[in-house]
């Protein structure tokens, strides 16, 4: 499969919300509170371990200048990804 970079996909932001969709499908999103607690993470299978997840959370970062940590409960994915990008 192609790398995939971000002229392959649309990012769109709501309240609360950052979505990465492609025509076909939604590829990710991350659900955040203003504290940059993060509710909800996830990546399309078809589009894992190219670095979305990553990128979720810095454009999080980004938005709420403050450090993405997981809400609890988080699944045991979820804490290798905040183990890992730290």
């Amino acid at each position: 499969m192609n790398e995939l970079n971000s002229t392959n996909y649309d990012i769109s932001f709501s309240d609360g919300v950052i979505t990465f969709k492609n025509i076909n499908t939604t590829i990710g999103f991350v659900r955040y509170n203003e504290e940059a607690e993060v509710e909800y993470i996830f990546v399309n299978p078809i589009f894992r371990r190219k670095g979305l997840a990553k990128k979720l959370l810095s454009i999080v970062e980004e938005k709420t200048k403050i450090e993405p940590t997981p809400q609890d409960p988080i699944s045991p994915l979820g804490e290798r990804l905040f183990k890992t990008n730290k």
